[in-house]
């Protein structure tokens, strides 16, 4: 069976999203990062960075939440999450994926000083640049998004739980107010019910 390692509020909701949109069995292993659960010999033999989500399908191991929500979805073809291989749309939902993991996210993370509490606070000039940074790749998701569904094809896919879920954490932070598009966009995504539960604590 399929095991997920998690903790609340944290990139490890992505694979569970998505694993409740799939509508697969699955177990669920709760840990809690304040008693250093995720630093233990055992689970460092699972991820050595002592970081979640962690998937173990049968005996083989994945980390990085963008790389498992992938690997799900293409072992579930039948559940259409995905384009299919060397399509356009296909492309198309790679690009959107690694758009919100490396040119999204790494802005949003130094604005909302993660790990919390960084080593060193982020200088005001390190935060004012993160900032214009952000907001110019945002714009270019509120350019795509607007009168838009889903963000690639007219189907929800595995795409969306990697861009709702970044998008979803900026208008937490207050980072959305001028890009009502990708706003209204996390907020529909993440009202959907698999999202809702794979909120649950």
């Amino acid at each position: 069976m399929l095991k997920l390692y998690y903790v609340p509020k944290t990139r490890a909701m992505r694979p569970r999203w998505l694993l409740e949109e799939l509508g697969v069995p699955y177990e669920l292993v709760r840990m809690d990062a304040s008693k250093r659960e995720t630093r233990t010999e055992a689970y460092l033999g699972v991820n050595p960075l002592g970081h979640v989500p962690a998937l173990d399908d049968d005996g083989t191991t994945l980390i990085e939440s963008a790389a498992i929500v992938m690997y799900l979805a293409d072992k579930f073809p039948e559940k259409g999450l995905a384009p299919g291989p060397g399509t356009p749309e296909r492309g198309r939902w790679y690009q959107w994926i690694v758009y919100a993991m490396v040119t999204v996210e790494p802005h949003l993370a130094t604005l909302s000083e993660l790990p919390r509490p960084p080593p060193q606070p982020h200088s005001q000039e390190v935060k004012q640049a993160a900032k214009e940074r952000f907001d110019k790749v945002v714009a270019v998701l509120e350019k795509h998004l607007t009168g838009r569904e889903f963000v690639v094809g007219d189907r929800f896919s595995a795409a969306d739980v990697v861009v709702a879920s970044v998008l979803g954490w900026a208008r937490l932070s207050g980072l959305l107010e001028a890009f009502p598009a990708c706003a209204s966009y996390a907020r529909a995504m993440l009202a959907r019910p698999a999202a809702k539960k794979a909120r649950e604590d």
